[in-house]
């Protein structure tokens, strides 16, 4: 049984979405605002399978809770509910940390099949994770794979010293580890699958994002800064994610 919680302070809305998500299973907690969600999930550090976080809430707002959630690294999954629709807005719900985004208002048979790819999601993940810790020959032979190499139903790429799990949402650098959000990893997918291409901004907003509407690109810049610092040696001097002026971005693995 999956253990979820739903930051929403309609009441409404809340209890609609208890019943039903009960009504599949799952057992299901309410927060009527991001200072209670926090609470729980920070400072009492209880453990729930995936998070459902309205935007639009009293005192801290969605995008708040789910970045400090991401600061204080907590990486439970979250699927965030905005009446605000416009790109700009799902660009900043995925810079603030969250997996995915729905907008208001919503049929409950996608929030459901949303949320349930999440869980599924993340009940992988845990498995992988106890896979890897008890198979350590398996494990360094991903760490040494290229793109594209099968891990676990899974795919790793390495670079200079750094390998990104995409499966396993982390990016491993000289022992150290850094988890990745969803769209932090299809971000980095992307630019793998195009390297040494130039992709437009347009391009990644399209693809990766899903927004087909005019968008102020220059929301993606945002983005850009946090994977540098992930895989930079110096961020204010780019080497493998690097700027193509009027255009976008290009990555490069192996820079001269």
């Amino acid at each position: 049984m999956s253990r979820v919680l739903v930051v929403e302070d309609e009441a409404h809305l809340a209890q609609g979405l208890r019943f039903n998500l009960q009504a599949e299973g799952h057992a299901v907690e309410v927060a009527g605002d991001g200072e209670t969600a926090l609470e729980r999930l920070v400072e009492k550090s209880e453990r729930f399978d995936a998070v459902v976080l309205d935007v639009m809430l009293p005192g801290k707002s969605g995008f708040d809770v789910a970045a400090l959630l991401r600061e204080k690294k907590n990486y439970v999954p979250i699927l965030m509910l905005t009446a605000r629709g416009r790109p700009e807005d799902v660009l900043q719900g995925f810079a603030a940390g969250a997996d995915d985004y729905l907008p208001k208002p919503f049929e409950l048979a996608i929030l459901m099949a949303r949320l349930e790819s999440l869980l599924r999601r993340s009940a992988w993940m845990k498995g992988a994770a106890a896979a890897r810790a008890g198979d350590d020959d398996n494990d360094d032979k991903a760490r040494s794979a290229r793109f594209g190499e099968q891990k676990a139903g899974g795919d790793t790429f390495s670079f200079c010293g750094k390998t990104i799990d995409f499966a396993e949402l982390e990016l491993r650098s000289l022992g150290n580890t850094i988890h990745l959000t969803v769209m932090e990893a299809e971000f980095l997918r992307y630019l793998v699958r195009s390297e040494g291409r130039v992709v437009s901004r347009k391009s990644i907003l399209e693809d990766v994002w899903g927004l087909h509407e005019d968008t102020d690109t220059r929301a993606i810049d945002n983005f850009v800064v946090r994977l540098r610092r992930y895989i930079e040696e110096d961020p204010s001097s780019p080497k493998h994610l690097q700027t193509v002026r009027g255009v976008g971005y290009r990555f490069v693995a192996e820079p001269v």
